[in-house]
C-alpha cells in the first residue's frame, strides 16, 4: 500500500540531509507507540550516508496485526540511505522476525524549494505478504506509519529552527 509524506522545513537541503541521518537525533526524539530506536549502524562515505535503527512497536496492535505477528515482539530495522550532495535516497525497513512478510520502502528527496528553504519528500509502498489478511493488515498499519513520519518530520523542523 502507498504512502506519502511532504514537508517544507526553514533549513538549506544540507542540514536537512544531515540531521536526517543523525543517530543521536532519531535517538533524542520519540515517535508514537515506538520505543527508542537502537543505533545498529551509521556510516559516512564521501557524500553517503548509512543509518541502520531497530526500532520496536510498544503500542497495542489491532487483532489483524497481532494475528500476523503470532505474539512475538515487533521489532524491524529501518535503514535511511542518503546522498547529501543529490539529496536522493531510499529508507527501507522490515521485520526482524519475518522480513518477507512485513516490509517497505520508500524514495526520498530533500530539495531546495527556496532561499535557505527545503522540501522533504518521503513516498514509498508497505508490503504486508500474508495470505487473505496482507491487504487489510496494511491498510491498518499505513496511517500509523505516515503519523510517524509526519511527527519525525515535524521534529526535524522543531531542531532546525533551533540550529544556528
Amino acid at each position: 500500500m502507498h504512502f506519502s509524506v511532504e514537508h517544507d522545513l526553514a533549513a538549506a537541503p544540507p542540514a536537512v540531509a544531515a540531521l536526517l541521518c543523525d543517530p543521536e537525533f532519531h535517538v533524542r526524539h520519540q515517535l508514537p507507540d515506538l520505543a527508542v530506536p537502537e543505533v545498529v549502524e551509521s556510516s559516512t562515505n564521501g557524500d553517503e550516508r548509512l543509518l541502520r535503527l531497530r526500532y520496536e512497536y510498544i503500542g497495542s496492535l489491532d487483532p489483524i496485526a497481532k494475528r500476523v505477528i503470532g505474539g512475538k515482539k515487533l521489532t524491524w530495522l529501518q535503514d535511511v540511505k542518503l546522498d547529501a550532495a543529490t539529496g536522493r535516497g531510499t529508507i527501507t525497513f522490515s521485520a526482524e522476525a519475518d522480513p518477507g512478510r512485513l516490509n517497505g520502502s520508500a524514495d526520498i528527496t530533500v530539495d531546495a524549494a527556496g532561499d535557505d528553504t527545503s522540501r522533504l519528500s518521503i513516498a514509498g509502498d508497505l508490503h504486508v505478504k500474508v495470505p487473505l489478511v496482507g491487504g487489510r493488515a496494511e491498510k491498518a498499519i499505513v496511517p500509523g506509519l505516515v503519523r510517524r513520519f509526519e511527527v519525525m518530520t515535524d521534529a526535524l523542523a522543531d531542531e532546525l529552527k533551533s540550529q544556528p
